[in-house]
């Protein structure tokens, strides 16, 4: 570690010490670059990092200043046309005022959070306006270079990512500098714009706070405290056509396989040191019961113990219509899976609720709803610009529509085996999304009308079991509807004839869109490492899809109730699952998950945090 009040200066890589050179604007020497240059520039780029803390008072060198503000005026830009400017403060009364401004945008960020990511945000320091000696405000004009700057005609945004282009520059030469740079990002722009009197056709782009520091982190700072994961770059190398990953000259990736091979059975070990943990607690053995069950298989699927607490949670709603609507297996509408996909956008259905009182955040994943869903707030700022509902999609809600509902998987199958497999990696994709994000535990959650009737055909499908025991009576049908229900789920397994060992074939002969999609995620999951709860029949059915892909995957599903529905119960046996709550739910969305979360939480928190005899001074039971 440099000690305080040193720099750790110049980023040197043997044999080179990088040091950006000023290039001169009329005559452009042809440089040179060989193997050692490429190499310090990879580390330099690895070596980057947004600072926020360690931040040193001494003031920085002016030459070094125009050096890297050099770097960054010899970025690309559209049409050449550098639309750039560099507003440089170093007055503390204005960066003070400054500081207010992004703390009231720090404090109505954590106002929307759910409580425990709100609790863990306000730990994390997010800027250093006061403690880095330099700030520099990165501005773009879009007006530069007149009407016809060479490509902007159709990308008129392309002024601002030439900006960003400038700021990437300067990033990299402070690093090489041995300057730190951390990018504040929590400043309403036309607050801050009027703030420091910038004209008005002028963007912000970066707010950079810029100084020595004590030491630069060995890894991203919110990596190391814990509120988000690094994205690895196989997810996001795309060869050919969206979808189709793999890295350059290997191997077409499959995200299904990848996920497969990810997944590994809980940890024995951990589980033992848990059950040793449990039996040395200040409590009689098992005087807490299945709570301290599901605390050994928390640390088993961790792979430590004590596990970590199974929060912050999300809840991801998967929305799909199905064809088989048509065959009046429900009394209500079809088009209330898309006024309830606006219920929970709104934050006003049941499981919203719920979440809310438990901490847990909502996101709603469009795969397959056969309406067009309602758009957000236009945030396109240039002429010219997209406005087509997925520039604009609402707050908390994917887009990540296979198709428009399944077909009625009576007269054909619901979707074709790609589509299953897309749906799938849309589940695979979610879960990886949200634990990246920082969360560490999943819940499940879905809408669809009709679902239930997908769900029994699932369900009789991989267990074996007669139509007429799994299908149950939904949001409360009939006897008559019921009766018809149970002959519409015995007509598409006679159609279909789906092999359980092959549960792609399954889910696209009688499966919907957001059972493949839940089965996807809970296979994220599981190849993370991560609890995930089951909420009622939808998710129990999709569930099944997943262990029939991998069989390991079980043991990451956590049970949250057991659902009225018969096929639940039939599905909770054969995975041999104990379900948390039993309460007589059947609403779906999520909303028994959800209940039980606390639970969840609460079995690790005992193991993680009741006193041991020993370290209590408690005397232990005489033999």
């Amino acid at each position: 570690m440099t000690q305080a009040g040193a720099h750790p200066g110049p980023v040197v890589i043997s044999p080179v010490v990088i040091s950006p050179v000023v290039i001169s604007p009329v005559v452009i020497s042809p440089v040179e670059i060989g193997p050692a240059e490429i190499d310090a520039f990879y580390q330099v780029a690895g070596a980057r990092r947004d600072i926020r803390n360690g931040f040193l008072p001494d003031p920085v060198d002016d030459d070094a200043l125009t050096r890297v503000l050099a770097a960054a005026h010899q970025a690309p830009s559209v049409g050449l046309s550098q639309p750039w400017d560099f507003l440089i403060l170093r007055d503390e009364g204005v960066r003070q005022r400054l500081q207010r401004l992004a703390q009231q945008q720090r404090e109505a960020f954590a106002a929307t959070l759910p409580w425990p990511r709100a609790q863990a945000f306000r730990a994390l320091k997010v800027e250093a306006i006061l403690e880095s000696p330099v700030n520099i405000v990165v501005t773009s004009d879009p007006t530069r270079g007149g009407r016809h700057v060479l490509g902007r005609h159709a990308q008129p945004q392309m002024a601002e990512y030439s900006a960003v282009c400038a700021v990437q520059n300067l990033w990299l030469a402070a690093r090489a500098e041995g300057l730190g740079v951390g990018w504040v990002s929590f400043f309403d722009e036309h607050e801050l714009a009027a703030a420091l009197g910038l004209p008005g056709h002028l963007r912000v782009v970066a707010y950079l706070c810029l100084g020595h520091v004590a030491e630069f982190p060995p890894a991203p700072e919110l990596v190391m405290s814990g509120w988000a994961r690094q994205r690895p770059l196989a997810w996001a190398v795309h060869e050919g056509s969206w979808g189709q990953r793999g890295l350059p000259g290997a191997e077409p990736a499959s995200l299904l396989a990848d996920t497969l091979a990810a997944i590994i059975p809980p940890d024995a070990a951990a589980a033992e040191a848990a059950r040793q943990r449990q039996g040395q607690l200040t409590k009689p053995p098992g005087s807490l019961g299945y709570l301290e069950d599901l605390s050994v298989r928390l640390a088993a699927m961790a792979g430590e113990c004590p596990p970590p607490l199974p929060e912050p949670a999300a809840v991801a709603v998967f929305a799909g219509d199905h064809g088989v609507h048509a065959q009046g297996v429900t009394p209500w509408p079809q088009e209330v899976t898309a006024q309830m996909v606006a219920n929970f956008l709104a934050s006003t259905a049941v499981v919203n609720v719920i979440a809310a009182q438990v901490g847990a955040e909502v996101c709603v994943v469009d795969v397959g709803v056969a309406a067009d869903l309602p758009a957000g707030p236009d945030r396109n700022t240039g002429p010219g610009q997209d406005t087509g509902p997925d520039r604009n999609t609402a707050p908390g809600l994917l887009p990540r529509k296979v198709r428009r509902g399944t077909a009625d998987m009576t007269v054909e199958p619901a979707m074709s085996r790609a589509e299953a497999l897309q749906a799938v990696e849309v589940g695979i994709e979610t879960a990886r999304d949200l634990v990246t994000a920082g969360s560490r535990c999943l819940v499940t959650g879905d809408m669809g009308i009709a679902n239930t009737t997908a769900s029994a055909a699932l369900i009789a499908a991989f267990t074996g079991t007669d139509p007429v025991e799994v299908t149950g009576r939904g949001t409360g049908v009939d006897d008559q509807t019921w009766s018809h229900k149970v002959d519409v789920v015995r007509r598409a397994l006679d159609r279909h004839r789906p092999d359980p060992a092959d549960p792609l074939g399954v889910l696209a002969a009688v499966g919907g869109l957001e059972h493949a999609a839940l089965a996807g995620y809970l296979l994220g999951a599981a190849a993370l490492r991560v609890p995930v709860i089951l909420d009622g029949v939808i998710a129990c059915a999709a569930a099944l899809a997943a262990v029939a892909l991998s069989p390991d995957a079980a043991g990451y599903l956590v049970a949250g109730h057991r659902s009225t529905e018969p096929g639940a119960s039939r599905t909770l046996t054969s995975l041999g699952l104990r379900p948390v709550l039993d309460l007589d739910l059947r609403l779906g969305e999520g909303s028994g998950a959800v209940l039980a979360l606390p639970v969840v939480q609460a079995a690790a928190r005992v193991l993680r945090d009741v006193a041991t005899f020993d370290s209590a001074g408690v005397s232990g039971k005489k033999e």
